[in-house]
């Protein structure tokens, strides 16, 4: 019996220091009226000097109060008060799917409240709560902690400084040094978030998450303060400018999802993709970011910039597409599709076209229907015009079909080449070659020394050949031509301007927040696609004796 006694004073002062470290939590209540009842105790007794109004519990002691059973080795059961401290090997069972057990336990029967201390474990279905001290609200069944806490189902671990768990709808809401692991070990983790705040569902798998967070999952990592986490789909759902980062690329946006078992992403709204290896970003209201194909797309105000040389480049089209083909191979290369209204601005070159082709094989980029080129006072157009780079420069153009060079000298005169087809070649950023070929027709002013006109020569020819130095003619070669030099003063306003002359500096971008105006040009000034007639197609033809055959074109 003494020992007895010993045990329950013992008990009782850890309880009465246990309580007092824990947090008050007002919530509005209205008190039972239900008796909590003894069911059983191997030994009852009461003892006026050490408790006055206790019965002294022993021994395999139950209780039962509206359904939910309690169990212990020993207990103080206050009658009048309608509760029990209750010590050794504690257990509470609600139903057939929560199980509750510590080593001590205050239970208070007119608030429902059970608080539980010392290797606490509360069970829910697939759930496992584990922490040092927990209150169980069975008025509004939430079970919260508040000196460390760890929940494990089936997939999770979750651990935190203060966290509360609620059985009915299965969520729970950690606090302070929160983390999420997915896989639980002992299995490698293959998502990793870190919050200070959490909601989690664990019938559902997914977390809320507000405040700064970071979500590692394999080379991906995501930072944000307000967004959802599908542990079991491993998509997140991400808000408030969040940002998604593999490697040597980001993916911001007003809301971003993504897809970690597909490495897919989606961001709508303000969205900007950044390659920092390749120096070059898609800008848009909708961006999709496919890390295991090195897919991109971007639409809706869609910009591609380049920063990779010493003068941005901006390109918007209403459409634009990154694809990367044999991708992890030495093989891989790079293409870039602008499909519709394409308009390209830097510092010293401008175009415009319908759309636009980039191929990393080669870094040739072709544009193609009414394309233009401008460059300070020169204007280049044709049915197609094809590009190549040399690292970070120009190396070459070829255009092709209805081929229009243009320089302007003021308002009325400009230098004219026309042909069927031209090749320009490049130093550095300096033409030093252009080759006209196949119906070449010139307007050129000539100048002399002191920069005062001569005249304008007119010239036709089957090719032509000019040579530059700092940006000027310096000669210019053709073979047997016709040749018409016009005084200056007296040129005909029939030959001022060859027969496809066309000045469009009208439609001509003039900075990178004027690629989004689209001007279309005037009615009647479109190229007018060449024909290309087939060639005729020719067939053997047998007599109906079985003579000799014939060719027969169609």
């Amino acid at each position: 019996m003494k020992s007895c006694r010993t045990i329950l004073l013992c008990s009782f002062a850890l309880l009465a220091l246990s309580m007092t470290m824990a947090p008050a939590r007002k919530r509005d209540r209205k008190p039972s009226d239900s008796r909590v009842h003894l069911l059983h105790a191997d030994r009852l007794y009461f003892n006026q000097r050490m408790h006055p109004t206790a019965q002294f519990l022993v021994g395999n002691v139950q209780f039962d109060h509206e359904g939910t059973l309690m169990y212990c080795d020993s207990a103080l059961f206050y009658e009048a008060t309608n509760s029990f401290d209750a010590f050794g090997h504690v257990r509470m069972r609600q139903g057939d799917t929560l199980s509750l057990v510590g080593d001590i336990l205050y239970y208070d029967g007119l608030d429902q409240m059970a608080r539980v201390r010392k290797n606490v474990v509360l069970r829910h279905r697939e759930s496992t709560l584990y922490a040092d001290s927990m209150d169980y609200d069975r008025l509004y069944d939430l079970g919260y902690f508040f000196e460390g806490g760890r929940l494990v189902d089936k997939d999770n671990e979750l651990t935190s400084d203060w966290g509360e768990y609620s059985p009915t709808t299965r969520e729970a809401v950690f606090n302070y040094n929160v983390r999420l692991v997915n896989p639980r070990p002992p299995k490698e983790a293959r998502s990793v978030l870190i919050s200070d705040t959490l909601h989690f569902n664990s019938r559902t798998g997914v977390a809320h998450v507000k405040g700064p967070s970071n979500i590692d999952n394999g080379s991906n990592h995501i930072y944000t303060e307000d967004g959802y986490y599908n542990s079991n789909s491993d998509e997140s759902y991400l808000l408030d400018r969040s940002i998604l980062q593999n490697g040597y690329k980001a993916l911001v946006g007003d809301s971003v999802c993504w897809n970690a078992k597909d490495s897919v992403g989606k961001a709508f709204g303000n969205v900007i993709y950044t390659d920092t290896l390749n120096k070059n970003m898609f800008k848009g209201n909708y961006v999709l970011y496919d890390d295991k194909h090195g897919y991109a797309e971007a639409a809706d105000s869609a910009v591609l910039i380049d920063y990779s040389q010493r003068d941005t480049g901006y390109v918007h089209a209403d459409s634009l597409f990154l694809k990367t083909f044999y991708i992890n191979t030495d093989s891989m290369y790079r293409m870039i599709h602008a499909y519709h209204h394409v308009r390209a601005y830097r510092v010293d070159i401008q175009a415009v076209c319908d759309s636009m082709v980039y191929d990393g094989r080669d870094s040739c980029t072709t544009m193609y229907k009414d394309p233009i080129v401008w460059q300070q006072g020169q204007q280049l157009l044709g049915e197609e015009i094809k590009a190549w780079r040399n690292d970070s420069t120009i190396d070459s153009v070829y255009v092709i079909n209805q081929a229009l060079s243009v320089e302007r000298l003021d308002s009325v005169r400009y230098n004219q080449v026309a042909s069927k087809e031209m090749h320009l070649y490049f130093k550095g950023k300096e033409p030093y070659l252009t080759v006209a070929d196949m119906n070449v027709y010139v307007n050129y002013f000539i100048f002399d020394d002191d920069s005062l006109m001569i005249g304008m020569n007119h010239a036709e020819s089957s090719q032509l050949k000019a040579y530059f130095k700092d940006k000027k003619i310096q000669k210019i070669w053709m073979p047997e031509s016709t040749h018409v030099m016009y005084n200056p003063f007296q040129i005909p306003s029939n030959q001022l301007y060859l027969e496809n002359f066309a000045w469009f500096d009208y439609v001509r971008p003039v900075s990178k927040e004027d690629i989004f105006n689209w001007r279309s040009k005037k009615a009647g000034t479109e190229l007018k696609e060449s024909v290309r007639h087939a060639a005729p197609r020719q067939k053997l033809s047998g007599t109906s004796d079985g003579g000799p055959q014939r060719v027969v074109v169609e």
